[in-house]
Parts: structure tokens; C-alpha cells; sequence
């Protein structure tokens, strides 16, 4: 059998496992929850007793962070935890450490050392973006916050709609030099923005300074990945309300580099198109009312990959070369049904492919939703940890033995 037939086989079988979804019953936080993976794969609860646990970073001295909300409200009882012994024959950690407390609503956070080996944990906020200043073995900070930027932060309680209260950070390199994004979502669903910095992407140095918005448009980017491979920055996003059930697409976004420095360089950011235009079949559409002034979807970017309407995508991890995994959070009403999984895309054609189910399910008819997944973080070549915001557990999916 000559190589090239070697390697079609091989692709053919990967194909085929992980169109096998094989179920696993756990328990986390007192409940069950039935979660399907790929054959070849497991998954277990790596650590539960939390509230509404977010998004994941690794620190350089090798320990894992994590951001917890508290609950869905605008509040200030959030906390960044260390996710702390770590025991790679059970797969789960012993506990987690109170970092930081009475936080404002903590979504994201992320790590960078400066080039006079200072360490510094970067924590997204509601209303503003902070920076702690980090030694190994910390388990809490050493000094009080220095803030770096400041966001629009009135009417966020759910009661009056809740409109994207969160933040998120991350570190890429472009030309050599490090700069940090920073996402802020809309204050409504379909609206002309009176801030400029809503619906934004926004690159800065390290400690805050030159920003200025690289990406506009962009309704609730709440996912941010630097891709060092492809010099790109990824990013998921989600569609308005305003189209019914079916429509819009939710969308996984991609900026180059260039296209990032050209954004910059000239004062006219991306367009990503909200509100005027909407993603349909791959393609983008003028919405009926907001998108009539002739030639209002011109230049709009196109995603690499568009979701089921209201599938909410929010964490996106790199796994492997060329391949993503991305957490569909889930719709706003179970009653749509979209989302509610983490799915996998790879580079060749960019088709989503469930990677794990189980967070909603059907009982008496009626759909109930079960857990609803946030954040993803690659912990090693063979092991993944995925959080659930609404179970308050995180699990880790790992390959088999024999696989």
C-alpha cells in the first residue's frame, strides 16, 4: 500500500470515529449529565463546587487560571480562581484557590511578560481592564491594580436586557512586537452605537497605550484567539435577535495581520457588518430594514464559518494544525434548540462537526437544557479542558487508552 493510499485511510478513520458519538454519564454539582464525544475519547469532570465558571489561562509557571462570574447578573462577586492539584492519572483537580475576589463581572484574563521579565495577569472587567503584577507561586496578588482602560458599563442587569457585559483579553504578536485585543460587545441588539467603542475590537501596547480600534461592527466578539501559525487573529461572534428563529448566522471570524496593521496604520477599522448586514448560507445579506443605504455591505468581511442562527459561540481553542474546537454556548430560548455543544472546524473547509453534546436535552416533550459550555483551553496534546457556566464544572476530554 503506497503512502498517498496510507493517508486517506487514516483521514477516513478519523472521520468516521469521531462521527461516532459515544455517551458518558456524569455527575457535577449534585446533577447528572449524559455528554457525548467522538469514539476514541473520554471525558470526566475535572473539577465542580463552582458558579459560573468562564474562560482559562495558563500562567508561565505552569498553573491554570480560571475567571468565575457568579452568576448571570451584573454583579461584583466574581472571582479569578488558581485551578490547583492536578492529578494526571484522574484527570481532575483537587480544589480550587481563591486569586482575586469581589470582582465586576470577570470574563477573560490572560498573561504577559514584558521585556524587563516583569509578569503581569491581565483580568477583562465590565467597566474597566486591570493588570496585577505576577511572581511564581502567587496565590494572591503582590500589589494593588494598575487600570489600563475603561468601557461603558450602565444598564447591564438582566432585567434590562443584559446587554453584553463582557470583556475579553489576549496576546498576540504582529511584526514582532506584542499587542494585546481587547473585545467589548454592543450595548443592544440592533442599534447605531452612541460610544465608539462598543461592537469593537480594539489592539494596544501591553500597558494600554496607542490603542486604537482595528475591528468595528462586530456585535459580541466574546471570543479571542491569536493563531502564532497562521499570524491571524480569530474571533467568534454572534448575530442579532431581530431575524426570527433561522437568521442570522453566528460567525467565526478571522483578521490577519496585515489587515490588522492596515486597520490601524489608517484609522479605518474591519468592517464586520452588524447591524446593516447579516451572514446567510456563507454569504452577506443587507438586513431588510437596517441595511437599505445602497451599498451598505460593501467591504463587509466574510467569516471563515457561520453557525446555526442563535447558537451563541463564544470560547475557541486551537487543538492541533489546522484544526478548532469552539463552544456554541447555546440559544437565549431552549425552545430553538441551536447550539448547546462544542463543535470542531479544521482548516480544509471549515464544516462545523459536533465534538460534544449533551447539554440540552428533551424530557416530556419539552427541551431542557442541562449545562451550556464557555470556555475551552488545550492542557495538552491529548487532554482538553472545557468549562460549563451554568453547571459550574469544568471537564477535561482526553483520548482513550489504546487511541
Amino acid at each position: 500500500m503506497n503512502r498517498a493510499v496510507t493517508v486517506v485511510l487514516l483521514l477516513l478513520s478519523i472521520i468516521q470515529a469521531k462521527s461516532q458519538m459515544v455517551p458518558h454519564r456524569l455527575q457535577a454539582n449534585g446533577k447528572a449529565i449524559t455528554l457525548n464525544v467522538p469514539a476514541g475519547y473520554d471525558v470526566q469532570v475535572a473539577l465542580d463546587g463552582l458558579k459560573r465558571v468562564r474562560f482559562l489561562t495558563k500562567s508561565p509557571d505552569g498553573r491554570i487560571f480560571a475567571t468565575d462570574m457568579f452568576n448571570r447578573t451584573d454583579n461584583r462577586r466574581g472571582q479569578v480562581l488558581i485551578l490547583d492539584g492536578w492529578k494526571p492519572t484522574e484527570n481532575r483537580f483537587t480544589r480550587a484557590i481563591p486569586y482575586l475576589q469581589n470582582l465586576r463581572n470577570p470574563n477573560s484574563l490572560a498573561f504577559f511578560t514584558d521585556a524587563s521579565g516583569q509578569t503581569w495577569l491581565y483580568v477583562a472587567l465590565t467597566d474597566r481592564l486591570v493588570r496585577y503584577r505576577y511572581k511564581s507561586g502567587d496565590v494572591q496578588p503582590s500589589s494593588a491594580p494598575e487600570v489600563l482602560a475603561h468601557y461603558p458599563d450602565y444598564g447591564l442587569d438582566y432585567k434590562y436586557g443584559g446587554w453584553h457585559l463582557t470583556r475579553t483579553v489576549e496576546f498576540g504578536t504582529i511584526a514582532g512586537k506584542p499587542r494585546m485585543f481587547v473585545s467589548v460587545g454592543s450595548s443592544c441588539n440592533a442599534c447605531a452605537e452612541k460610544e465608539a467603542v462598543r461592537a469593537t475590537i480594539s489592539v494596544m501596547d501591553p500597558d494600554g497605550s496607542h490603542s486604537r480600534i482595528v475591528v468595528k461592527n462586530v456585535r459580541n466578539a466574546v471570543g479571542l484567539l491569536w493563531d502564532q501559525s497562521s499570524s491571524s487573529l480569530l474571533a467568534t461572534n454572534m448575530g442579532d435577535d431581530q431575524l426570527g428563529d433561522k437568521a442570522p448566522e453566528d460567525t467565526l471570524l478571522r483578521f490577519s495581520a496585515d489587515e490588522i496593521v492596515a486597520a490601524f496604520t489608517s484609522g479605518k477599522p474591519i468592517d464586520a457588518g452588524w447591524p446593516a448586514c447579516y451572514v446567510g448560507g456563507g454569504k452577506i445579506h443587507p438586513d431588510p430594514e437596517l441595511g437599505k443605504a445602497p451599498g451598505a455591505c460593501d467591504g463587509v468581511k466574510v467569516p471563515l464559518t457561520g453557525f446555526v442562527a442563535h447558537s451563541s459561540p463564544l470560547g475557541v481553542e486551537k487543538v492541533a494544525s489546522g484544526e478548532y474546537l469552539v463552544a456554541l454556548h447555546g440559544a437565549g430560548h431552549p425552545r430553538i434548540g441551536a447550539g448547546y455543544r462544542v463543535i470542531s472546524v479544521t482548516e480544509n473547509d471549515w464544516k462545523p462537526q459536533d465534538f460534544m453534546t449533551g447539554f440540552l436535552e428533551t424530557a416530556a416533550g419539552r427541551p431542557r437544557v442541562i449545562g451550556r459550555p464557555c470556555g475551552i483551553m488545550r492542557l495538552d496534546n491529548d487532554r482538553y479542558l472545557i468549562t460549563d457556566d451554568l453547571l459550574g464544572a469544568i471537564y477535561v476530554v482526553f483520548r482513550s487508552q489504546g487511541h
